[in-house]
């Protein structure tokens, strides 16, 4: 492959160089800055790549070989790949599975993607876990020194204050009416919505979310971020949706203005940015996260029903769990690593978010549960309360059985 392809680096801030092997877009030579960030997931490489939340960011992958099983259009969050670059320890010279329709470099070159190999991911993780996620630059280009290209990634924009939920939001209003086809066919009994429509207020989100809904029967219309409190009213929904999304959610003041008017009117559910961007409206404050949480190995304790759930995350922004304590509010999961918030549910009006991703299937439908809930809140129009939640989870967790399951009881151990 060296012999084949140029080299590249990838130059961080702290003036750390880590130089190897170009791939994807690659020739003529790139050269692209972003927040350099790691995703400790063994698989869903092309999920992640296409997650609009990977906006503006350089994703490293810990596992040590990627591209083993290629690429698949059924396996996209979106259009395209969303990330400033990719890089990897190891690319997978051959690549087996059933469903590939074509390997990941080819992939990533159609697509603009500039990436690296052959350099010691171990020791750039270890970088970050220790002074934080950094900016940095992702280059093939020879005749930029290492100098410039470190200078490039200090003078390139900071990630917080960064509205990108902007730059990923679709224009203009559109029912998603794809067929979800065997999407959740693995589900036990899935709670059915019969109907209900749902506006999703889309900041960046990923496909998998639509197609939860649309498999529990929901109508789905997607509107942009910007979406007005009136044009929200004129579409009268059964239910609000704050979609994922990228960037600082404090920068996305004009739909926390527009969530400020608006929420609790119709049932409200958030996801990740969502669930940030809804506790600002509320009146809660975020904050940065050192390096953020990335990967599908989270561990989440949902302190209503006691139940933890194998999660998959991605986000470096966090909502202050303390200050949402004065807003009729509480907090209904916690991040099992790190004590932070990562769900919480208003107590007087029908609204409830999590950090997370329940559409994702880390563990693998620990926490489909979550759209059940959202479903039976725009039923009865009233806060979720916690009983329906451990009845929900309760009925899931005993229809898909013990084999297999990784939701463990609060204190057992198994």
């Amino acid at each position: 492959m060296t012999g084949r392809r140029p080299t590249a680096r990838l130059a961080l801030e702290d003036a750390t160089v880590f130089h190897g092997t170009a791939f994807g877009a690659c020739e003529p030579p790139l050269t692209r800055v972003g927040e350099v960030v790691f995703n400790t997931a063994m698989s869903g490489y092309q999920e992640a790549l296409t997650d609009p939340s990977y906006a503006r960011q350089i994703l490293t992958m810990t596992a040590p070989m990627i591209g083993n099983y290629g690429v698949c259009r059924d396996d996209v969050e979106s259009s395209r790949p969303h990330v400033a670059g990719f890089v990897v320890k190891e690319l997978s010279r051959l690549h087996s599975g059933h469903r590939a329709e074509g390997d990941l470099s080819s992939w990533l070159e159609r697509a603009g993607v500039p990436a690296i190999c052959g350099l010691d991911t171990r020791a750039l993780v270890r970088r970050l876990r220790i002074s934080g996620a950094m900016r940095g630059v992702l280059s093939s280009d020879s005749r930029a020194s290492d100098a410039e290209l470190i200078e490039m990634a200090r003078q390139s924009p900071q990630m917080s204050g960064r509205n990108l939920a902007a730059e990923v939001s679709p224009r203009d209003p559109y029912p998603w009416e794809d067929d979800p086809g065997g999407w959740g066919a693995t589900e036990a009994k899935p709670v059915r919505a019969m109907g209900l429509c749902v506006l999703a207020l889309d900041c960046g989100a990923k496909q998998s979310i639509y197609k939860s809904l649309r498999w529990r029967g929901c109508r789905v219309e997607v509107v942009p971020h910007r979406f007005s409190p009136d044009e929200i009213r004129a579409r009268r929904p059964d239910g609000l949706l704050i979609s994922n999304g990228p960037g600082d959610p404090a920068a996305v003041t004009e739909t926390i203005a527009t969530l400020r008017e608006v929420v609790g009117e119709v049932p409200t559910f958030g996801i990740c940015l969502g669930h940030q961007l809804l506790a600002l409206a509320l009146g809660a404050t975020s904050f940065k996260l050192k390096f953020g949480h990335r990967g599908l190995n989270q561990p989440v304790r949902n302190l209503l029903t006691g139940r933890v759930e194998i999660t998959s995350q991605n986000h470096g922004f966090c909502v202050d769990g303390e200050s949402l304590g004065p807003l009729d509010c509480e907090a209904t999961h916690i991040h099992l690593n790190d004590g932070t918030l990562a769900g919480f549910r208003h107590l007087s009006r029908p609204i409830f978010s999590v950090q997370y991703h329940p559409e994702a299937s880390p563990g693998p439908h620990d926490s489909a549960y979550l759209f059940d809930c959202f479903v039976e809140m725009m039923r009865v129009r009233r806060p979720i309360e916690a009983d329906t939640m451990r009845r929900l989870q309760a009925a899931r967790d005993g229809a898909v059985g013990p084999v297999g399951s990784s939701t463990t009881s609060a204190g057992t151990g198994t």
